[in-house]
This record gives C-alpha cells, structure tokens and sequence, in this order.
C-alpha cells in the first residue's frame, strides 16, 4: 500500500504544471488531460452572445449552467475556472474521474435547444521516466529494452544518430516496439522515445558492438567461412594460407598506422645495409696491418781487406722504427751479428751500397 501511495505522489509530482489544450467546439472532439495537470476546453467562441448554456457529463450529470456573462451553476467551482468571454473551461489536479463524456447545450432567447455537442476527455497519466537496459546475445547481437514509468498506454521511436532504425539495422521487432535486437554492426547514439497523448520523454544511450567480427575466408580444404565471431576467442581464419576478411572498422582506422610502421622499417632496413656495406669497404681499402710483412733473417759474414777499415755503424743509412731482440742469438766465427724482427715503416728504406773493396756475404731465408 505505502508503495502505490509513493508512485501516485511521484505522478502528481510529475504531472505538476502538465497543461494541455483541447478544441471541443466541433462535435465528438477527442480530448486528453495529465493526471494531476491541467487541461483547457474550448467550448465556444464568447457565451456572453448566448442566451443560455449548460455543460453536462455523461448526459446526466450537470457540471456548469450560465446565461450570457452570468455564471449560474459550477459544480467544479473548487478547481475549475470558466471564462465566459473567450469561452474556455479550466480543469485544474485532473483526476481519473474527470474522464467521461461532456455535452455542451446551447438554448435560443425562447429556450429551446439550438445547438449541441459532445467531446470525449481522456486523462492519462504522463510518462515520468525512461530506462534502458542492452544486452549483448551470444553471436554478437544487441538486445535493448525501453521501459517507462507510470505512463498511460505508452507508444515507443527508436532513432540511431538521429535516424530512425531501419529494418536492415534491425534484427527482430520493429521502430514501434519497446524491445528490439540490433544486428552485429550497428553502432552510435540509440535513443528511445516514450511518449502519449500528454507526455513525451526519451532517453539516450551511447552503443557499441560486442566484439564481434565478420570474417570470410578459404582454408586450405577449400572450406569456405564466412560467419560472426568473437575477436578475443576467434581461431578461425588466421591461418597464413588463408584471406581473412576482417569487417571492422578498427582495422580500416589502423591501414595508415601500419602503412607508416611498414615505411618506417623498409628505410631502416635500407640505411643499415648501406652501413654494413660503406663499413665493409674501408675495411677492404685498409693498408695490410704491420705484423702481416714478412720477416727476414740474415746470417751475415763479413770480411775486410787487409789495410781497410771498416765503415762505422753510423755511415748506413738504415732506418729502423723498431727493433725486438727475438730467439736466441747466432753466433759466427767471424764476428757478432744481431738479430731482430725488423718493423717497416711507410718510408722506403734506403739502400747501402758497398764499397768497391768491401765484399758482404749473406745467406738469406725468409720466415713468417
């Protein structure tokens, strides 16, 4: 009990300030008013040029009787107005009750009927909030519900970006229901609209797919596939020898980025390679390094002529950048020579002639 008592004062609370207008001056007009709000009939033009009046409900019931400007009778007078010159009869906190059927009686200056008519008022209680709840199905598709509260026969719009669904975006239920199943790739503002003859409301909701794929490719076999998956799980079609189809628009946003990422390798690979190659050519133009000259070993033995001196140490020329004693030395029975790995430098040496009465003896053999 203390629940409906809660959703009728959350209604009025809604309903407050709820207006809605209605021309009854032609015959079987059908009229709403809001649960709780307000309603305006226009009952005729100025009943201050009428001789007499009277507003019945439900044939039986008299609400308001009036002659010209003069207001006789109103049985509504605690919350309704009537203003005789513009004709207008104002219902305020509208009540479930308040919905019958009205007649409007009209008399002539000898009071007899001259006119009569009827209007219809319906009062329904407006829409006073929308949810929506999505669902993701297990092959990827989106089941959405609307649902409204309090609302009196409710009627329901879908719109995705500002469209109206479509048949091909949908795949079970229609624009008009409150339950519908999107397909697998639809994507974008959902709003769903609830609304009657005294409301309107929607809600809108941010969607997107459920991680689902299209892919369509041939596998070895033959097989071909082309079917919905779920990316995070999907086995099917990866195979090198296979062409996947990936309809998405993930990838069709990631072909630059990987264009770029694909550039951007090729030229690294290119100026490594040409690195590699310049590196290689100096090593190849290089002078061979100093331990590959060969080494040459001498036995010398020399002899002088009777009455000549031998030249001093310092008249050859020799140059030697250095010298390693190496193995143990040689002796010979004319005198000491020593021997030595000889390091060349890049000036060409410089050759000692002999003098005409100085003969040198060698015996030469090379060695690595």
């Amino acid at each position: 009990m203390e629940a409906v008592v809660g959703l009728l004062v959350m209604l009025l609370g809604v309903s407050h300030g709820v207006e809605t207008y209605c021309d009854g001056r032609q015959n079987r007009t059908q009229c709403y008013g809001a649960l709780g709000g307000t309603v305006v009939l226009q009952l005729m033009n100025n009943a201050s040029e009428i001789l007499g009046y009277q507003w019945n409900k439900n044939k039986t019931t008299r609400i308001l009787n009036g002659r010209k400007d003069k207001i006789e009778f109103n049985k509504m007078e605690n919350r309704s107005v009537f203003t005789p010159s513009n004709g207008t009869f104002k219902i305020n906190n509208l009540i479930r009750t308040d919905g019958a059927e009205y007649t409007l009686i009209i008399f002539d200056s000898n009071g007899v009927v001259s006119e009569q008519r009827t209007l219809q008022l319906s009062i329904q209680a407006p829409v006073s909030s929308v949810l929506l709840d999505s669902k993701c199905l297990s092959q990827g598709e989106m089941r959405v519900s609307c649902s409204s509260e309090g609302a009196d026969s409710p009627q329901y719009s879908w719109t995705l970006d500002g469209h109206t669904l479509t048949d091909i975006q949908l795949l079970s239920g229609n624009n008009e229901t409150n339950n519908i199943t999107l397909k697998q790739d639809v994507s974008g503002r959902l709003v769903c609209s609830v609304r009657n003859h005294v409301s309107n409301v929607s809600k809108e909701e941010k969607i997107s797919t459920c991680g689902f794929i299209f892919i369509n490719c041939t596998l070895p076999d033959g097989t071909n596939i082309s079917q919905w998956v779920f990316s995070a799980t999907n086995t099917l079609c990866i195979d090198p020898t296979t062409t996947p189809t990936m309809i998405t628009d993930t990838t069709e946003k990631n072909l630059p980025v990987l264009a770029g990422v694909l550039s951007a390798l090729v030229i690294l690979l290119m100026v490594g390679v040409a690195v590699v190659c310049r590196h290689r050519k100096k090593q190849n133009n290089k002078p061979k390094e100093e331990d590959d000259q060969e080494l040459t070993y001498a036995d010398v033995n020399i002899m002088q002529r009777p009455g000549r001196q031998m030249h001093q140490k310092a008249e050859m020329e020799v140059e030697y950048d250095q010298v390693k004693f190496s193995g143990r030395p040689q002796q010979t029975t004319e005198m000491e020579v020593e021997y030595g790995q000889v390091k060349f430098s890049g000036r060409p040496r410089k050759t000692v002639q002999p003098k005409e009465d100085e003969c040198v003896y060698a015996k030469v053999r090379n060695s690595r």
